[in-house]
């Protein structure tokens, strides 16, 4: 079933598609107090899949740089002295010291790691290390900063750590390209107030599990469900990535926000009439989100530190030709977007929290929680250890090793 077909079978039933029972069920609950697990996920999700880290607009001279730190792995992203957007481990070949501390900056001509003061070019290769008599002869690209594997697409850089099971960024969103190429997202600007991070007390599919699905959004979200009904679809994940869309609802608005936001919004240059008066998210597996808006558009992801420990981090970024009108619409909806995080907090700790009770005997989801099931069947085709009781200490690997050869085998 495709997704045009998929939403018309939902639409058409009032949201009953007739899935049994078997096929409705979440990830078990030991999955999100594992910590064999979470390594696991750090290893085959977070380092082996793409990552956003920024725009090249947040970067826009030679030697502005910006660093993340993601799992462990620490990534630097900077334009060199032609202009090129490069991506580097943020490793001193010398000790491991960071090359550069700061989250963001510029090094002029050189990166200067402040341990013991070896110098890097701007293309990642070794111009001088402190004291050069007290070393061999180092060859300056043997002995450069290690480079990432990385991805500039439509001016948002992406970088993976490890080899993995992802095409190129271009050929994951290839499906989109079509629907996106009137954002000119290439063309972005930041919004001036860089990029956020927050730590929260929660394991990270918890965040997933709140955002991948509408369903909630009647009850828990007075500001969308003003701004957008019941023109909400979500639609599931295939091929690694999601797409949620929604219309504006007809009216004014009751809430101070929506009534105003859809009062100052122009008529954007470029948007179709599908998106003049519409927002529109695209997820990515495994742990990030595109919120793309006729104003402004936004990433957020989330990755994970340890059991109960979360990091989440973002960024907004405004259209080139912004007036002061685009501006406030822009505010706006970011105020629309802030209260609707704050109310997903307390979602998302109560999901974290039910994997501790005692009652906790797994979920059925809803036809309308199709965003859920498709995310939690690709995290059981990575791990199909998911599927049965959690494995005795120490056995998680090689059970989930055996398990992937045996529905490789088929």
């Amino acid at each position: 079933m495709t997704n045009a077909e998929e939403r018309q079978a939902v639409q058409s039933t009032g949201g009953h598609t007739g899935r049994p029972h078997a096929d409705r069920a979440g990830l078990p609950a030991w999955s999100y107090f594992s910590a064999e697990l979470l390594e696991a996920e750090k290893d085959a999700l977070f380092r082996r899949h793409w990552q956003v880290i920024c725009h090249a607009s947040d970067i826009p001279a030679p030697g502005d740089f910006i660093t993340c730190d993601i799992v462990g792995d620490r990534a630097l992203i900077l334009r060199d002295g032609q202009g090129a957007i490069r991506a580097f481990h943020n490793l001193c070949r010398h000790r491991g010291s960071r090359v550069l501390g700061d989250e963001r900056g510029n090094c002029r001509n050189s990166i200067i790691c402040p341990f013991h003061g070896w110098v890097y070019n701007l293309d990642g290769t070794l111009r001088q290390a402190a004291q050069p008599g007290s070393l061999p002869d180092l060859d300056p690209v043997e002995w450069g900063l290690k480079p990432l594997e990385s991805e500039v697409w439509n001016g948002f850089v992406f970088v993976r750590f490890q080899p993995g099971p992802q095409p190129p960024v271009a050929a994951l969103m290839a499906r989109w390209e079509a629907e996106l190429s009137q954002y000119r997202l290439d063309r972005l600007l930041p919004d001036g107030k860089g990029v956020w991070s927050d730590e929260v007390r929660v394991n990270w599919k918890c965040i997933r599990d709140v955002d991948n699905e509408g369903y909630h959004v009647p009850m828990a979200h007075p500001g969308l469900d003003d701004l957008f009904g019941r023109n909400y679809f979500d639609e599931p994940f295939r091929e690694g990535t999601a797409r949620s869309y929604s219309r504006f609802r007809p009216g004014d608005g009751r809430l101070w926000s929506v009534r105003n936001y859809k009062k100052i919004l122009p008529e954007v240059d470029g948007l179709d009439a599908d998106h003049r008066r519409a927002w529109l998210y695209l997820g990515v597996f495994p742990n990030f989100v595109f919120g793309i808006y006729p104003d402004s558009v936004i990433f957020y992801q989330e990755f994970p530190v340890e059991v109960g420990r979360t990091i989440q981090r973002g960024a907004c970024y405004r259209r080139p030709d912004e007036d002061r009108r685009l501006r406030a619409a822009r505010y706006l909806s970011g105020r629309i977007d802030r209260i609707t995080s704050r109310e997903d907090e307390m979602l998302t700790q109560w999901t974290w929290e039910a994997a501790f009770s005692s009652a906790y005997d797994g979920v059925i989801l809803s036809d309308l929680e199709t965003g859920v099931k498709s995310y939690h069947d690709a995290l059981r085709g990575v791990f199909p250890v998911l599927t049965g009781p959690e494995p005795a200490p120490g056995t998680l690997l090689a059970r989930n090793a055996a398990l992937c050869d045996a529905a490789a085998a088929k």
